[in-house]
């Protein structure tokens, strides 16, 4: 199967665009007048980002969820959503569909439009695309960081992976580590108040190391993450502790649609958010448990294969 990154490399010839950011970013930015507008697409595959008995009310919420919290790395205002919608089994789409207006209604964004599909596989595809106006000029991109700006997140990682396997084994699926699997919550406010300090920002969906490296591809820069700094809430600590495994897991898995932003020593932030690292000369990522770095571990975090 063709790797996300190679495919990504095919498609970039034929983005010349300013709009398209080199696709090195997750949206889109089209200065119209005096408006900035931010389009974004993700997609959902069965068996891949949900379980096959997983309720599909929860699927809906975080297909739209995932595709906001892009919105949120660019500090900007949701419009609407267009959905590709794949048919099939009638008592599914229905749930799926009062568990969309549930999450449009949580959010406040409105459905503008989208397109149908008959289903004839076993298993479905979803997609939506998010649209959004800039609250802040320039609107933050991967590529902003620096030498010397120190590495940030909001909230905690790891929960959704510990929901996930709560999930998996059957042993809860209304806890506070389900719901943060199955109902994530973009960070859109953050992402307003932080627009205007940060250097660099994007959102935490495929794990903090992958998304770091990938942060500091687009820079150009060495991003240094501390495992020792990496948020834990204590629901996740009491579930799977804060050794170094735990800690690294938390780091590697993904979707936890959190903030990863870089910005000049002494900002005063806006939001409550934690350290993990900094910013060097170089290139690529560097990882470190307090003083003692750590080689790199075969999987930073989730990739499309």
């Amino acid at each position: 199967m063709t790797s996300e990154s190679t495919f990504i490399s095919l498609m970039r010839a034929m983005a010349p665009d300013p709009a398209a950011r080199s696709l090195l970013d997750d949206c889109a930015v089209i200065n119209l007048g005096s408006e900035t507008v931010i389009l974004t697409h993700d997609m959902m595959a069965e068996g891949v980002h949900w379980l096959p008995n997983a309720d599909p009310a929860d699927v809906a919420w975080k297909l739209v969820a995932s595709n906001l919290s892009d919105l949120a790395a660019k500090g900007a205002n949701p419009l609407g959503v267009l959905l590709g919608f794949m048919l099939g089994d009638d008592k599914w789409d229905r749930a799926f569909a009062a568990g969309l207006e549930v999450a449009l209604t949580h959010f406040g964004v409105a459905l503008l439009g989208g397109d149908t599909v008959a289903n004839r596989g076993d298993k479905r595809a979803l997609g939506l695309t998010a649209i959004g106006t800039a609250t802040c000029i320039p609107v933050p991109s991967r590529g902003g960081a620096r030498p010397g700006d120190l590495v940030y997140v909001t909230g905690t990682l790891g929960d959704a992976l510990a929901g996930f396997e709560l999930i998996e084994a059957g042993f809860d699926e209304v806890g506070p580590l389900a719901k943060a699997y199955n109902r994530p919550e973009p960070r859109l406010v953050e992402g307003r108040l932080l627009a205007p300090l940060v250097n660099a920002m994007m959102d935490i969906s495929d794990g903090l190391l992958l998304d770091a490296e990938r942060l500091a591809s687009a820079s150009k820069v060495e991003i240094a993450i501390d495992l020792a700094r990496i948020p834990l809430s204590p629901t996740y600590v009491s579930y799977r502790g804060d050794a170094l495994e735990s800690r690294l897991q938390a780091g590697s898995w993904g979707d936890d649609y959190q903030l990863l932003f870089t910005v000049a020593p002494h900002t005063d932030l806006t939001v409550a958010a934690t350290q993990v690292g900094y910013v060097d000369e170089g290139a690529g990522l560097s990882l470190f448990n307090g003083d003692t770095r750590l080689a790199l571990p075969s999987s930073l975090g989730y990739q499309h294969h």
